[in-house]
């Protein structure tokens, strides 16, 4: 064998090696990233003004994942939330999701609480091309943004008081007062329950908002009181349905009927309001009694889990991870294209219901429900189909109440 043989040898050899190297190398780091959960982060408003909402939602993502790694994971590995507190406050759920994203290192993103937070929090997964399941954000100007990687789970916050209006229509009624909290969810969903009045051929005779945070709605409820609306529509959180409904009370306000966006689905809304709660109507994404695959299996586990009683923000949060975790299965990767693609295409029903979106990510499956307070109880009235009890007609007057 001549010296030109003996060189090429060594150089083949030496080439194997490093090979040899690398193959091991990236079979450690596969082992390792296969002991390794796969992160998934998200802010939630754990304190300020949507906590009680928030920490349901918090409460989803977490059942979700103890079902999920009960059941091996992802992609052969567990899944671990990282959960911060953005207190209610865009700008502070903006910070944190760069914190996850760039300082964590989570892997994945999953939304935050209400439309305000959402569509300030998706400006830095999209610009990082992680995909956001967003479970509870129902404005629909989040998606006309043309973001590719923000998927929603919800209705769309302008069909909320559909089944109000539905209802008042049947019977024949022709006012309407809105007032709304003066954020993007808010406001989506008080100008959705006036465009489907006007449809019906109601009146529409007052339309006003009040800023975040607002304790006091005795100007706006004096105003309503003199113009004698046949009813009353609020676009409210949790506080301010609380507040409002008590103060309608100490101002004699009588409408024939009266719902709230958020807040009158919370269990905590007839706790605190006690008899002052009846007959009030709340809208919801979900109820107990639907039968989707799953649901009532997720309301035993839920109550096992937390041991209390839980508004739709609960499931939502829960179907959300459910959705999102399907379409990884299906990639069968990370990668966020490859995920994008799956969540595009997926139609499912998950224990919070059925799940589809069009070419924006923007949710176009899913139905809400409309429920009433009736002897300290939720009682779902409409759809026809999904209630299991009928309205109580008209609202009686505050002086003629037990």
């Amino acid at each position: 064998m001549g010296p030109c043989w003996k060189v090429r040898v060594r150089e083949l050899l030496a080439l194997l090696t490093a090979l040899a190297v690398v193959l091991i190398g990236q079979a450690g780091t596969v082992g390792a990233q296969a002991g390794k959960p796969i992160l998934i982060g998200a802010s939630i408003s754990m304190t300020g003004t949507y906590a009680k909402l928030g920490n349901y939602t918090r409460d989803g993502y977490l059942l979700c994942a103890k079902e999920v790694n009960d059941q091996g994971g992802l992609l052969g590995r567990k899944i671990e939330f990282v959960i911060y507190d953005d207190r209610s406050d865009p700008p502070t759920a903006i910070k944190l999701y760069e914190k996850l994203i760039t300082e964590d290192k989570v892997e994945l993103v999953m939304g935050p609480y209400s439309s305000p937070i959402t569509n300030a929090a998706s400006t830095v997964s999209e610009k990082h091309r992680k995909i956001m399941v967003a479970s509870l954000a129902a404005t629909t100007s989040i998606w006309e943004r043309g973001y590719k990687y923000l998927f929603m789970t919800i209705s769309p916050a302008e069909v909320y008081m559909e089944g109000l209006i539905e209802l008042a229509a049947e019977r024949g009624l022709k006012t309407v007062a809105i007032i709304n909290e003066d954020t993007l969810f808010s406001k989506a969903a008080a100008k959705g329950a006036a465009d489907l009045a006007r449809k019906k051929g109601m009146r529409v005779v007052l339309h006003e908002a009040y800023p975040k945070g607002t304790t006091d709605f005795s100007a706006l409820l004096i105003k309503m009181k003199a113009l004698n609306p046949d009813v009353i529509v609020a676009g409210s959180y949790f506080d301010d349905a609380v507040a409002t409904t008590r103060q309608m009370k100490e101002l004699d306000v009588n409408p024939k009927m009266f719902g709230v966006t958020v807040g009158g689905d919370v269990p905590d809304f007839g706790k605190q309001l006690g008899k002052t709660a009846e007959y009030v109507y709340g809208s919801t994404q979900w109820a107990d009694n639907i039968p989707y695959p799953g649901a009532k299996e997720f309301v035993q586990n839920y109550k096992k889990m937390f041991n209390r009683e839980f508004s739709y923000h609960a499931p939502a949060a829960y179907g959300a991870c459910q959705v999102f975790a399907e379409a990884i299965r299906r990639a069968n990767s990370l990668d966020p294209d490859k995920i994008r693609e799956q969540l595009l295409r997926l139609k499912m029903t998950t224990a919070f219901g059925d799940y589809q979106v069009d070419a924006r990510g923007f949710q176009i499956a899913h139905k809400m429900v409309l429920l009433q307070w009736q002897e300290g109880k939720r009682v779902t009235v409409w759809p026809p189909q999904l209630s299991d009890g009928k309205s109580i007609y008209p609202t009686p007057p505050w002086n003629q109440r037990r």
